[in-house]
């Protein structure tokens, strides 16, 4: 079994190539959970591409709740999807009473504001309904984005894989970008939100390892943004730091890797950049990381990356096909939805880089 894997392809494709990924083989699964992140969707949701789509898991009256709150807030539905779970006692599966991903258009007085105001708007939204669905637990809120759907539950992957009829290609759940994990890391109990991946304003990120610098991440990010909540995992701060990087400073991906596994000092002196570098080290210091770790993320462009740091022995694995390309914690993975691709051809990303996949499908390498 794999822990952290993404596919990104030039056709939609349905999310059981994503669980042959993660899972090629049906023995020696962990019962922590499964979850992932579809962007650029087809199926159900492909006349709504460029309106919100609501992701949760919630209680009866948790859906009454969301939908009186949407209602009191002028988001009118447009379409949605609520998956009938297979009905079997052997399944090993926390199953909430619904699930229910709808596409709603924006209130009236937002359709011609800028992008920015409704990414705003929407994270307003999300949070507001986390709230909610927290104070009274009955439900979890998990993405309120255009073209973006995630699903998250407890139990074993393939049973819950079973439960969603995601073996089952209906055509219902299409995409082009998935990020997918089939085992938690967490730093509490196993719950529905330390399920990677996370989301936040169109970035997705999941995470293999350990960041031992989690609680000084976490204390510097609350006082970032109103976005930075939860802290159910380590991983998240991966997720806030990519936000703040590249959406509140507006910095390109490179300086990602500088924020979270700077360079040392003694190297610094050296380079042309070197003062700049070093300016960065020292004010953003706080969002260091300290691994064993590597990263998977999706960009709100769609682009997939990926990275680790010197403590991660056993990095990722990049591989593609010319239609479609994938990255595995372990090479099984690849293995099993890529079985004809040229092996010699494969990215094993090392500590000083960042690997971003675009959408012609090219594989780019930066340096640190």
């Amino acid at each position: 079994m794999c822990r952290i894997g993404a596919i990104k392809s030039k056709e939609f494709f349905h999310p059981s190539a994503a669980l042959h990924l993660m899972l090629p083989q049906q023995e020696g699964h962990d019962n922590s959970g499964f979850a992932m992140v579809m962007q650029d969707m087809a199926g159900v949701f492909s006349k709504y591409k460029d309106k919100p789509l609501l992701s949760l898991a919630c209680t009866q009256k948790g859906a009454k709740l969301v939908e009186d709150y949407m209602e009191a807030n002028d988001f009118r539905q447009l379409a949605e999807w609520i998956p009938r779970g297979v009905k079997n006692v052997k399944l090993d599966i926390k199953a909430m009473p619904y699930y229910i991903f709808r596409n709603y258009d924006y209130p009236e007085y937002y359709r011609d504001a800028s992008e920015e105001a409704k990414g705003e708007l929407l994270l307003d939204t999300r949070l507001a309904l986390r709230e909610l669905l927290e104070k009274q637990e009955q439900g979890y809120v998990y993405s309120f984005w255009p073209d973006v759907l995630t699903l998250k539950e407890i139990g074993d992957p393939w049973d819950i894989a079973t439960y969603f009829k995601l073996w089952d290609n209906n055509g219902d759940l299409m995409a082009k970008n998935v990020v997918v994990q089939c085992r938690q890391n967490t730093n509490y109990d196993i719950v529905r939100y330390a399920a990677h991946p996370f989301f936040l304003q169109g970035y997705t990120l999941c995470a293999n390892g350990e960041n031992t610098f989690y609680t000084k991440n976490k204390e510097y990010q609350k006082s970032l943004h109103r976005g930075y909540i939860g802290f159910e995992s380590d991983s998240q701060n991966f997720l806030y730091t990519l936000h703040y990087v590249l959406q509140e400073l507006k910095w390109p991906i490179k300086y990602y890797k500088h924020v979270i596994t700077p360079l040392p000092f003694n190297e610094l002196s050296l380079r042309s950049d070197g003062a700049e570098l070093r300016a960065i080290r020292q004010s953003l210091g706080s969002l260091e990381i300290n691994g064993p770790n590597t990263v998977i993320g999706m960009l709100p462009n769609g682009n997939i990356i990926t990275c680790c740091d010197s403590k991660k022995l056993r990095p990722v694995v990049v591989g593609g096909d010319g239609t479609m390309v994938a990255i595995a914690s372990e090479v099984c993975g690849l293995n099993a939805i890529l079985p004809h691709r040229n092996q010699e051809q494969d990215v094993y990303p090392n500590e000083r880089e960042v690997v971003i996949i675009n959408d012609a499908l090219e594989v780019e390498r930066w340096k640190q």
